[in-house]
């Protein structure tokens, strides 16, 4: 848990309270991450922003799957936890459950797939990559722009991934998420807390 001292809901203000409210009317509850990162309201704003600027250019299937996938590849709990309920409006349950337990088997399209290997692989070792690995979505019909979304969508969830698990924030139970999707989400990361 995190040792940061938040802003109590009741005393949030200015872009602070605007944070919480988005929160409220998006999930129901504030996020214990919207509380922490919010103590630089600056940097968080920029950050939605930033997605707001990445997504728009995005299909929203397509966004979400990279954004799993980069979860998946910085072994982000919170992230893939937080898209596996934005993701639910865009898939069927059955195919949702699939697609967080193993996308290589779950009915994809080959573009798709590549598409999500690249953006786990740039969770994991963005170092190690190489110009074969745009290639490769080129390859699988990607224009140098969506190679390009693509990457920024990947490269963001890292950012975001990497902050709240140095900050050790506490996860939220998600509502909306039954036990079966919850632990296909969770389970690819190897050990991860209880559920809330």
């Amino acid at each position: 848990m995190a040792i940061i001292e938040t802003v109590p809901e009741g005393e949030a203000t200015g872009r602070v309270a605007e944070f919480y409210g988005e929160d409220v009317r998006d999930q129901g509850f504030v996020a214990a991450h919207t509380r922490v990162l919010s103590l630089n309201p600056s940097a968080h704003a920029a950050f939605d922003e930033l997605i707001a600027a990445i997504r728009e250019q995005m299909d929203p299937r397509r966004y979400e799957l990279v954004t799993l996938a980069a979860a998946l590849g910085t072994g982000s709990v919170h992230c893939r936890l937080a898209h596996g309920r934005k993701a639910l409006p865009l898939f069927d349950h059955r195919q949702l459950v699939r697609i967080a337990r193993d996308y290589h088997d779950a009915g994809l399209s080959d573009a798709e797939v590549a598409m999500m290997e690249y953006a786990e692989r740039a969770g994991r070792e963005s170092a190690a990559m190489t110009e074969d690995d745009s290639a490769r979505l080129r390859d699988a019909g990607f224009t140098d722009r969506e190679i390009v979304d693509i990457t920024l969508a990947a490269a963001a969830r890292n950012y975001y991934s990497r902050a709240i698990q140095a900050l050790a924030i506490e996860l939220d139970d998600s509502p909306g998420l039954d036990d079966e999707l919850w632990e296909a989400l969770t389970e690819p990361l190897g050990a991860v807390p209880s559920r809330p």
